[in-house]
């Protein structure tokens, strides 16, 4: 008597391309979606918000676990407030900061000159 054993292998189900192309199109817009509200959240953006163009925050010291002293510029004067977790107070209203003068830089050399020392360091006229 001879037993012959049969080995069946599952046949694939087929699936459509067009549904595995769209799942994965669908991962990456939701990976972009929570890729833009964490950069929101925690405001790695780069933008600031329209409200505080014209504040600066100069200068901030912490008083207590919750209060501070902070020195805001704004258009013409500067501020010292105290925070607190309840409030913002005005503390004294300082004159505007003196403009920072910038050290002049040396005058950058035009490419012409410049590339007419390389070529005489390099041995060639």
């Amino acid at each position: 008597m001879k037993t012959q054993t049969a080995v069946v292998q599952p046949t694939p189900m087929p699936g459509s391309p067009l549904l595995d192309v769209s799942g994965a199109l669908l991962g990456v817009i939701l990976l972009i979606f929570a890729a833009a509200w964490l950069a929101k959240r925690f405001g790695l953006g780069g933008v600031k918000p329209a409200g505080t163009r014209g504040l600066k925050v100069s200068a901030s010291t912490a008083i207590g676990q919750r209060e501070r002293v902070v020195i805001v510029d704004v258009e013409d004067a500067r501020l010292v407030l105290g925070v607190t977790a309840s409030q913002v107070s005005l503390l004294h209203t300082l004159p505007p900061a003196p403009a920072e003068t910038e050290a002049p830089h040396a005058p950058v050399p035009d490419f012409t000159s410049l590339m007419k020392s390389v070529i005489k360091r390099s041995g060639r006229s």
